[in-house]
């Protein structure tokens, strides 16, 4: 498999494969193919994987493609402004953020995982549910925003606003801790809990959630407003009424 990956914050990997090989992806995923691939969707790795795969944001059915009569191409792309990074699995496995797988090769499993700890389940950001990558070859997951990655050594700690992990290898331990004092945690604007990652390990932060994009454009879309500045539209006066 080749791949590559184009764009800059609106990003789509292009993976390349042979006649022997088949990636799968989260349905709907798919911008564009070749001619010669052929899709089939299937509850990849069973009912219960799937069960637990839309537990974690991704659908039920994965959409598996194959090229016939030689090589192809297919693209996939996220659904929101973000950008795109391959997760290399070779005996490890890797923990993301549910909703972040886009795509894989065969050799990969995916699956979910519970948070260990309570308190990061329910203040963490993430949920209580992450989505778990195994086995062999490589994966693709898309995030919002930019993607900041850090390689911590053993017992080094990271504390990260909520919601803005992507993903970090198993061997990292995630947990929370109250963002300092009261008065910080009232006025300070980073809410309540921050998100803390010990090392060792690999981990990925965005610049961006998706929460977070959707709370700065609401008062956009609830207001009407034209432009920068402008006065709320009216619907019915546009057309007379």
């Amino acid at each position: 498999m080749k791949y590559e990956i184009i764009g800059d914050n609106l990003q789509m990997v292009v993976v390349n494969i042979s006649a022997s090989e088949m990636v799968y992806g989260e349905a709907g995923a798919m911008i564009y193919m070749s001619d010669n691939m052929g899709m089939n969707a299937e509850v990849k790795g069973g009912l219960l994987k799937g069960i637990k795969r839309k537990f974690a944001g991704e659908t039920f059915f994965m959409t598996e493609f194959r090229p016939n009569g030689g090589d192809g191409f297919v693209a996939f792309a996220g659904n929101a402004p973000g950008r795109i990074k391959p997760i290399t699995i070779s005996g490890n496995e890797f923990f993301a953020q549910k909703d972040a797988f886009l795509c894989a090769q065969d050799g990969i499993d995916l699956d979910i995982a519970f948070t260990k700890k309570l308190g990061a389940g329910l203040f963490g950001g993430e949920g209580f549910i992450l989505e778990r990558l195994g086995g062999s070859g490589t994966a693709f997951i898309h995030a919002c925003g930019d993607f900041v990655e850090m390689d911590l050594s053993q017992g080094e700690v990271v504390k990260v606003d909520t919601g803005s992990v992507v993903g970090f290898d198993s061997t990292v331990d995630y947990g929370i801790e109250r963002a300092g004092n009261a008065k910080s945690m009232i006025f300070g604007g980073e809410g309540i809990f921050l998100t803390t990652l010990r090392g060792p390990g690999h981990i990925i932060l965005q610049s961006m959630t998706v929460a977070n994009l959707a709370a700065a454009l609401r008062p956009y879309l609830s207001s009407g407003t034209s432009g920068r500045g402008g006065s709320p539209l009216s619907i019915g006066g546009l057309f007379g009424d």
